[in-house]
């Protein structure tokens, strides 16, 4: 039975449990004895090699033939090649001339060490990266490691990630040991520390643990077609059956709200609005504020997709939310902007907007109305002083005017018993007198 090498068990073991393939570590070990016998033979270029049949590292110096020899070091003239290998030797060919590796010191097997660990790191970000890169926005699960700064680091299987501290939940705590499920944001090629950033804020977790627990969305059923959240507080999903006969809400709220409520426990009491998707904006709207009711939704301007919504006094706080929660929500879910107003705030801009137009008139219009109401008014009272005037004539006269009014008339003797006594007082007057 044949022995197995010993160094080649050792480079066996480090790929397994770095999961990297066995020639990328003799690519590494070769790399070091390189760089570890640069501090013996200086000048030389060097070559090692990995024997595979002997399992024995070889060190080579390599001297190019050349017609002239300029650097004895690294370089050997032809004649000399020759006069060693025959007339097989030829111009820029290379020889490998042996070199002991028992002599290196102990130096130089740290720095072959130093090599060899940053080299097999490499190759395993390469791998990670590769891996993962792949996965982003699937969700995975590890166990808390520790904590850096603010930053929980967690363990999934042979690698570590990160989950920074803008990606918690603020409604979350973690002790180590702890099992988390995040979903993967993105993979850095460069970092020192781990590559792989998880999130727990992120709303592609919320659809991902949907998927897990509603078997309709998974086999395609039910689609999301959006999804937000402010993590740890609220979250919006609207939901789409392709099938007339399944209720896209009620597929993802389950039997007395099963399925929900493990989504909610998983993200820590978060309040969950699962909403019915419309092709149509303002339904869409409409449901998009649930729990508040709208009464009315209107378009106001569709190029800059505004909406105004009116919703009786007690639902406004409801419709806003805590903060401007949920109407903040709803916007960012339906791509509108939505411009939230209670029943009588609408009834009072409305008469505010009637009482401008009722004071608002031409301005030439109204000094030509000005005019035509002073000449009205002058023609009236030279009218009345006129007929005031004509009354006192028309008296003396003895005719009755029509419009002299009750005085004048009774200046004027109508009875003729009346004018008769008054002439013949008169004529006895004047006999006497005579």
């Amino acid at each position: 039975m044949a022995t197995v090498n010993p160094l080649l068990q050792q480079i066996d073991a480090i790929a397994k449990e770095k999961g990297v393939e066995p020639e990328i570590i003799i690519s590494a070990v070769q790399d070091a004895l390189e760089a570890a016998a640069r501090k013996r033979y200086k000048s030389e270029s060097l070559r090692a090699r990995f024997n595979q049949e002997s399992g024995q590292l070889e060190l080579y110096a390599v001297k190019r033939i050349v017609d002239e020899v300029t650097d004895a070091a690294t370089q050997i003239s032809l004649a000399e090649a020759q006069q060693l290998y025959g007339d097989e030797a030829e111009v820029d060919m290379e020889i490998e001339f042996p070199r002991p590796t028992e002599d290196l010191g102990r130096i130089a097997a740290q720095t072959a060490k130093q090599v060899i660990f940053q080299k097999v790191r490499e190759a395993e970000r390469e791998n990670v990266h590769a891996e993962y890169s792949q996965r982003v926005g699937d969700v995975v699960s590890g166990i808390v490691k520790r904590f850096e700064n603010g930053d929980i680091i967690i363990e999934l299987g042979r690698v570590e990630a990160q989950l920074p501290r803008k990606e918690q939940s603020r409604a979350e705590n973690y002790n180590v040991g702890d099992r988390v499920r995040a979903v993967i944001r993105g993979v850095n090629r460069s970092a020192k520390g781990p590559q792989i950033v998880l999130s727990r804020t992120d709303a592609a977790l919320l659809i991902k643990l949907f998927e897990q627990e509603v078997p309709e969305i998974y086999d395609g059923t039910v689609m999301i077609r959006g999804a937000v959240r402010e993590a740890g507080d609220r979250a919006k999903v609207a939901v789409y059956s392709r099938e007339r006969d399944v209720d896209p809400v009620g597929a993802c709220v389950g039997m007395k709200g099963t399925r929900v409520q493990s989504i909610i426990r998983e993200l820590r009491g978060e309040k969950i609005d699962i909403v019915e998707y419309s092709e149509d904006p303002v339904q869409f709207v409409t449901s998009a504020l649930s729990p508040a009711k709208a009464q009315r939704v209107s378009v106001v301007d569709d190029a800059e997709r505004v909406m105004e919504v009116i919703v009786e006094d007690k639902q406004l706080s409801l419709a806003i939310g805590k903060k401007g929660q949920n109407v903040r929500l709803a916007a960012k879910l339906t791509g509108w902007k939505i411009d939230i107003k209670s029943e009588e705030e609408k009834r009072r801009e409305v008469e505010a907007q009637f009482g401008e137009l009722e004071t608002e008139t031409d301005p030439g219009e109204a000094a030509a109305a000005g005019e035509a109401q002073t000449a009205e008014a002058s023609g009236e009272a030279e009218q009345q002083a006129g007929e005031n005037a004509e009354a006192p004539a028309l008296a003396a006269d003895g005719e009755v005017a029509e419009t002299a009014g009750d005085t004048v008339a009774a200046e004027v003797a109508t009875e003729p018993e009346a004018a008769e006594t008054a002439a013949g007082d008169k004529a006895t007057e004047e006999s006497s007198n005579s």
